[in-house]
């Protein structure tokens, strides 16, 4: 008998291929959508009901069966909830961090074995490699799309049975082959920021579910120079949205530098950043996707960011956590964020970066 291969479908060109793919050597495949947010935008178009047509669309096209799963609940209470926690902290979360290991891997893969999977297969730009120490993470070919930086808290358990096609293919060859297949998404614009968020305003989200208050912006000295709509908003490093314009004589872009959330006081700077500079960062809770490291220190390639070009680092295993000296000072890194690890083309996992500072 054939394998089966339930395939995680978003409605776009990545899952689209993915399924075609497997299909096409041999598998026996299902395509599943996930339903993670039930509000509408602002033109009251509900978006995952257009994504759920555009999954029927290719799964007809392709010729398979296709099953859609409201994981809404699971999603808000395991997600959603610590997203408007850390903001309401003054933190910057990365909430599609928790929804690849607490629904995609987790909740929606419960539903696929449901459905009788052998295999789980997604559209991420990543692969798996089996070892004696368990399954390895590895980086996708296309560095630019690759996503373990969004799947570094996963398990080597929650990567059994999980096929991820797209591994070797970058984007072009991608929407090239969707073409070839006559697949309705082929030239479907990638979604971008928070995945539950889409393109809708983010400030206005952000305002239904936590209370914003006006506040004044200050200079380290201490001097007002304008006015925010909510700290919760800025980011340490930002640049630009401080609508703060020719605030003095000096010269530079201003940006930001602090947050006080209890006193609502945004403090910002102009022109020389490298007050933004950090050497290290601790990661109380780190987790390694399969086994931890020998020895109290490994020489390793960081990002503290998707996309951000690996930066080289040593890795200290030590009573407090994993703490992160790099060789190069890395510009505002984000407390609430995630720090991952790769030693060549493995993802060893990641932590939430709770202190950044100056190591001597």
């Amino acid at each position: 008998m054939r394998k089966k291969v339930v395939v995680g479908m978003s409605g776009g060109v990545d899952s689209a291929v993915a399924a075609c793919m497997l299909k096409e050597q041999g598998y026996d495949v299902v395509g599943l959508f996930m339903r993670n947010w039930h509000e509408k935008d602002g033109a009251d178009n509900c978006t995952a009901d257009e994504d759920y047509f555009d999954v029927r669309g290719v799964c007809n096209l392709i010729g398979i069966p296709y099953y859609s799963v409201d994981l809404s609940k699971e999603y808000y209470d395991r997600v959603f909830r610590h997203f408007v926690e850390e903001y309401e902290k003054g933190r910057t979360p990365n909430p599609d961090v928790l929804c690849n290991r607490e629904i995609k891997f987790d909740s929606f893969a419960a539903h696929a074995k449901a459905l009788g999977a052998d295999y789980i297969a997604t559209g991420h730009y990543a692969g798996v490699r089996k070892s004696d120490e368990g399954n390895l993470l590895i980086r996708a070919k296309d560095d630019n799309k690759d996503q373990t930086y969004f799947l570094n808290q996963l398990k080597s358990e929650q990567l059994d049975g999980v096929i991820f096609p797209l591994c070797d293919m970058d984007k072009p060859a991608v929407r090239k082959y969707a073409e070839r297949y006559r697949i309705p998404v082929a030239g479907k614009k990638d979604s971008t920021g928070i995945c539950f968020i889409g393109e809708r305003n983010f400030r206005n989200f952000l305002s239904q579910y936590i209370p914003m208050r006006d506040g004044v912006i200050k200079d380290l000295g201490g001097r007002e120079v304008g006015r925010h709509s909510g700290v919760y908003y800025y980011t340490v490093g930002q640049r630009r949205g401080l609508g703060i314009g020719g605030a003095s004589g000096g010269e530079g872009a201003w940006f930001v530098v602090d947050k006080d959330v209890e006193s609502n006081i945004l403090y910002v700077s102009q022109g020389d950043e490298s007050m933004l500079y950090r050497n290290a960062v601790l990661c109380p809770k780190f987790n390694f996707i399969s086994m931890r490291p020998k020895g109290d220190r490994i020489e390793c390639d960081v990002r503290i960011r998707h996309r951000q070009p690996l930066q080289r680092a040593v890795a200290y295993m030590t009573g407090e956590g994993v703490e992160i000296v790099f060789k190069t000072p890395q510009r505002a890194p984000a407390i609430g964020q995630y720090a991952v690890i790769y030693v060549g083309d493995v993802c060893l996992g990641g932590g939430v970066m709770e202190k950044a500072y100056n190591r001597k």
